[in-house]
């Protein structure tokens, strides 16, 4: 239930509507909660980061990164599962990159948030 107040705004009528154009929707607001998400833990960020130097494989990830294969899969799966790794077979070798260079810019931001 929405509550409505009669209450004049502070802001200008401009602020107002930019605010209601890109404040993102429902689903919009989905996508991002889930990104974000899927981001919040130190395997896929290790992970995630490993993959912005390069494409690996999964044993390459794992013994680079010291961490048990199928952790790594397993987390591969869940970053390709919300769009953020995609995989490319050359043989029976599956290589992992990022899709694309928005979520290098993403991880960039953090780091120089923090």
């Amino acid at each position: 239930m929405l509550l409505t107040l009669n209450r004049k705004l502070l802001i200008d009528p401009q602020t107002e509507n930019l605010v209601k154009e890109f404040v993102p929707k429902d689903s919009a607001l989905d996508a991002i909660k889930n990104f974000f998400s899927g981001l919040s833990d130190h395997t896929r960020i290790k992970i995630v980061s490993a993959l912005s130097i390069s494409s690996m494989c999964v044993t390459d990830i794992s013994s680079v990164l010291e961490l048990n294969q199928t952790t790594v899969s397993h987390q591969l799966r869940n970053l390709k599962n919300i769009g953020v790794v995609k995989v490319k077979r050359q043989g029976k070798v599956a290589f992992y990159s990022l899709t694309n260079t928005h979520i290098l810019d993403v991880m960039l931001t953090a780091v120089n948030f923090i």
